[in-house]
């Protein structure tokens, strides 16, 4: 019997005011619109998927270093902790679940401290300026379907 495939998608800080956050820059669909495009894409996987956000950099490691054992992949937007956080990467390498790190827009094309990435030290592949797709490309990443119209680190 085949085993299902499950993913955890963490989301970082302020995800959760998509559609009114910046929507110039991070569009008008809302966080609870993220949510059930990563749910349905999931379904049509058949993978088992958990999507969780949290502003609090401790509860994401926290649920990084629970995934231990339970988890096949990461998909992991660490939102402003991508440019901040050691601990973040510190959990994601003592974990070592396949992760990729996805970003709504293309920060490679922003403010110059966006241009470090201490996330992108532990993982397999980064999606950025895709929008929603990211995730969607993300999980097939993980899944083994292809690489996502993406670009990769």
């Amino acid at each position: 019997m085949k085993k299902t495939k499950k993913i955890l998608v963490l989301n970082g800080p302020n995800l959760n005011m998509l559609g009114v956050r910046e929507p110039e820059l991070y569009g008008k669909q809302t966080y609870r619109d993220l949510v059930e495009a990563i749910e349905k894409h999931a379904r049509e996987r058949g993978v088992f998927v958990t999507v969780f956000q949290s502003n609090s950099e401790a509860v994401l490691v926290t649920k990084i270093q629970r995934a231990l054992g339970i988890y096949d992949g990461i998909v992991i937007n660490p939102a402003a902790y991508t440019h901040t956080s050691v601990a973040l990467l510190d959990a994601l390498k003592a974990v070592a679940i396949p992760t990729v790190e996805v970003h709504l827009s293309d920060v490679s094309r922003r403010e110059d401290f966006r241009q470090i990435s201490y996330v992108r030290l532990a993982v397999a592949k980064t999606i950025m300026g895709r929008g929603f797709d990211g995730y969607l490309d993300a999980m097939d990443f993980l899944l083994g379907i292809g690489d996502g119209e993406s670009e990769e680190s």
